[in-house]
């Protein structure tokens, strides 16, 4: 179990005890302006999805509305080198996940700056299958007709992702890994355009986040043929794993969290954590999690730092058996 329930109460107890203690040395009324959540895609994505679904809570607690910064591009690096060099006074944070602090550490061979060192973790937020999504009026309605007909049209495997480095990019390799397809990625900024290029026929697929896709799933205007995780999402059992469809080893779950600049005083990361911990639990919130596709998934900071320092470890091999590299 990643977190105790002594611990995760006691995360709970820390806003209080942070309030208590005058919030800590540096932190003043903190806050008394809105909090700026840099996310690394535009608008419309599952960032900006999940700091929409808690932003309600986190005005109710901190007294301050918070603020979406959209900075598209480089598979959400460029956002996370915005994040990473502002001020560490507690006003900015930035929404990370699997391709910032889990590939980008080894797909990036020249950042500016070390996520996992400039940029912690605040706290983990969810966990999510990617799903295999093809237009709504596709005439595959499996992985093995889709496989088939790349395999006999081999021009037209061509796959959209929400920028090199992301998961969906890496899941597009990996698929042409495991079925011997040369598939050609076509990177996108952020994940709702690529989410609009197979929609409109750009693309022939994407393997990308579960809640960026959901609704219009939901709506036919895509159609979801399978996960991406080596086992069924309780979130739509109905849809069989890439494992299941004959592709082979397959096992790729994103995540995503928030991080902040190093250097934000400690009580000021204790304090949004805890709050977005407990909004979290909140059954509402959670709820509303699970209808995007995601499964909340708490951490607090110093089990997310490990977690994400074993993300990277376990996304080298997989970088360096695909050839993808950014200068």
């Amino acid at each position: 179990m990643e977190l105790g329930k002594r611990a995760f109460l006691g995360l709970l107890a820390a806003p209080a005890l942070a309030r208590a203690q005058g919030g800590g040395q540096g932190t003043g009324n903190w806050p008394d302006r809105p909090l700026r959540f840099v996310i690394g895609a535009a608008a419309g994505g599952v960032s900006d999805i999940f700091v929409r679904l808690m932003e309600n809570r986190l005005r109710e607690r901190l007294g301050q509305p918070s603020v979406i910064d959209p900075r598209p591009g480089a598979g959400g690096m460029l956002g996370a080198e915005v994040a990473a060099r502002s001020a560490p006074d507690g006003y900015t944070f930035f929404v990370n996940h699997i391709a910032s602090h889990g590939i980008g550490p080894t797909l990036y061979r020249r950042l500016s700056f070390d996520p996992l060192r400039d940029l912690p973790g605040v706290c983990r937020i969810a966990r999510m299958p990617n799903v295999l999504i093809v237009k709504g009026d596709s005439p595959h309605r499996d992985v093995a007709s889709l496989v088939a007909f790349m395999r006999a049209n081999p021009q037209a495997a061509t796959f959209a992702s929400a920028g090199t480095g992301t998961s969906s990019h890496l899941s597009g390799v990996l698929l042409g890994l495991r079925t011997g397809i040369a598939t050609i990625h076509v990177p996108y900024r952020g994940t709702a355009p690529s989410m609009a290029a197979v929609m409109n026929g750009e693309v022939l697929f994407a393997i990308d986040n579960a809640p960026a896709s959901r609704q219009q799933v939901l709506g036919g205007l895509l159609r979801a043929l399978a996960v991406s995780t080596a086992e069924r999402a309780d979130t739509m059992p109905e849809l069989p794993t890439l494992q299941e469809s004959g592709i082979g080893e397959f096992d790729v779950a994103s995540w995503y969290g928030i991080a902040a600049p190093a250097g934000v005083p400690r009580p000021i990361l204790d304090r949004l954590g805890g709050e977005i911990l407990a909004a979290l639990a909140d059954p509402a919130i959670a709820t509303r999690m699970r209808d995007f596709g995601a499964e909340p998934s708490p951490l607090p900071a110093e089990a997310f730092n490990d977690y994400m320092r074993q993300q990277v470890a376990a996304w080298a091999p997989v970088v360096k058996a695909s050839g993808a590299t950014v200068d």
